[in-house]
């Protein structure tokens, strides 16, 4: 699909690879990397692909070797079935902070299914080497918001959504937000609820769909920050996922998340089969699985 062939593309951009196959709808794919080289990057996926996708496709090489790069990405930003930009923004690009990168990012505009058009710039810029990391305790919970946006669609459905999940964590007023985009950037709907705690911040998405109630949508973020909440792991099952390659670039780290999920599981394979590490998974209790990661020889 498109956002596939961007991320395939920006990949052999960044990485200076030889590649066969990059065309749309193609089932066979050659890719011959060459040095990753640091640079000011431009993509666009010409559609509402993620953009987020595209960035975690290029970022483990840019993490690899020591420079600065800029970056501006256009199409998705707000996606079923990827992290959404604030998940980038407020969880996974802060945890690679600690591990020892230096960031900036923005975004410019929003991007829904099935119009795209958003934008995100920023930089990274990487010691070449990352740190290893440990994430087993979250501690206390310090707060927890719920914002919710629309763009080109009636301002009760954001009131909805924050009214489902303010009764679900009887939060107050101010921990609520709604956002009114440009209609322009719509029409798209999009709810997420943000959980701080001591170590990290987790974000969980909700995202509007025609012939969808918002109260549905409400409930499906709603749902998963619970399970995360009452599971009492640090790493959400998304972000273990996502946690997997950085660690592994790292040789190092762990975190207890809840069970694994069969991508993340597809993703410890793969990446052990490129990579000389190993990862080790031990379920210390129900819904809780330990996740460490070493260098093999």
């Amino acid at each position: 699909m498109r956002q596939h062939l961007t991320a395939v593309e920006a990949a052999a951009k960044v990485g200076r690879a030889k590649v066969e196959g990059a065309e749309l709808r193609s089932s066979s794919l050659t890719f011959i990397p060459g040095d990753v080289e640091h640079g000011d990057y431009d993509f666009d996926v010409g559609t509402a692909g993620s953009v987020t996708l595209v960035f975690q496709t290029i970022l483990p090489g840019l993490l690899c070797r020591p420079g600065k790069s800029a970056f501006v990405l256009k199409g998705g930003t707000h996606n079923p079935l990827a992290p959404s930009y604030d998940f980038l923004e407020k969880t996974f690009l802060p945890i690679l902070g600690r591990m020892g990168i230096h960031y900036e990012i923005k975004l410019d505009r929003y991007g829904f299914y099935p119009r795209g058009g958003g934008e995100i710039r920023g930089s990274i810029e990487s010691p070449g080497k990352l740190v290893p990391h440990d994430l087993i305790d979250r501690g206390p919970v310090q707060s927890i918001r719920v914002r919710a946006a629309v763009a080109d669609l009636a301002r009760h459905i954001a009131e909805r959504e924050i009214k489902v999940i303010k009764r679900k964590f009887r939060l107050s007023p101010r921990d609520t937000e709604i956002l009114e985009l440009p209609p322009a950037w719509g029409p798209g709907n999009v709810v997420w609820v943000e959980i701080q705690s001591a170590c990290l911040t987790e974000v969980f998405t909700g995202f509007g769909q025609r012939g969808i109630r918002a109260e549905h949508v409400a409930h499906t973020a709603a749902k998963e920050a619970d399970e995360y909440l009452s599971s009492g792991v640090s790493v959400g099952p998304h972000l273990a996922d996502q946690l997997l390659i950085p660690l592994a670039l790292a040789g190092g780290g762990s975190f207890l998340t809840s069970a694994l999920t069969d991508h993340a599981r597809t993703n410890i394979e793969v990446i052990q089969r490129f990579m000389k590490v190993r990862f080790g998974i031990c379920e210390t209790a129900p819904n809780q699985t330990l996740v460490t990661v070493q260098k093999s020889f």
